[in-house]
């Protein structure tokens, strides 16, 4: 079987769709709002498992909050092995997403993101080495 590690992003997409994207000091009506696990490694991650049986593991780091608990709960729906995701102190990270007359406009707070650094990575390079 192949194996995969994916070390990458984690986060939570709050995204939200509206007619147009308001002004300095003004406030719109949106159209839909959705909460959807999301990052760009989390989405490779979840993807690579979806095309046929492959030990995928993500490598990152969420943090010990509800958006956290949301996304280990996808990986294990998705068959994404979560051991190298760690839970840090941190905010999970998150981007907040408009949608609008065929563009977008994407806010990024990395949160717990920001603690993938290579002392962390160490935990993880013979995974890593197998895949």
């Amino acid at each position: 079987m192949t194996k995969v590690s994916v070390v990458g992003s984690i986060s939570m997409d709050l995204v939200t769709s509206t007619k147009r994207v308001p002004q300095a000091g003004e406030t719109v009506f949106g159209e839909n709002f959705a909460m959807v696990p999301g990052g760009k490694g989390a989405n490779q991650a979840v993807a690579f498992a979806r095309l046929a049986p492959h030990d995928v593991n993500m490598i990152g780091a969420v943090g010990n909050d509800a958006f956290g608990e949301t996304i280990l709960k996808n990986f294990k729906e998705n068959a994404v092995l979560f051991d190298g995701v760690g839970t840090v102190p941190q905010t999970t990270g998150i981007a907040q997403i408009t949608l609008f007359d065929d563009d977008n406009r994407i806010i990024i707070i990395p949160g717990a993101n920001n603690e993938v650094l290579p002392d962390y990575l160490e935990n993880f390079w013979e995974k890593i080495k197998d895949s």
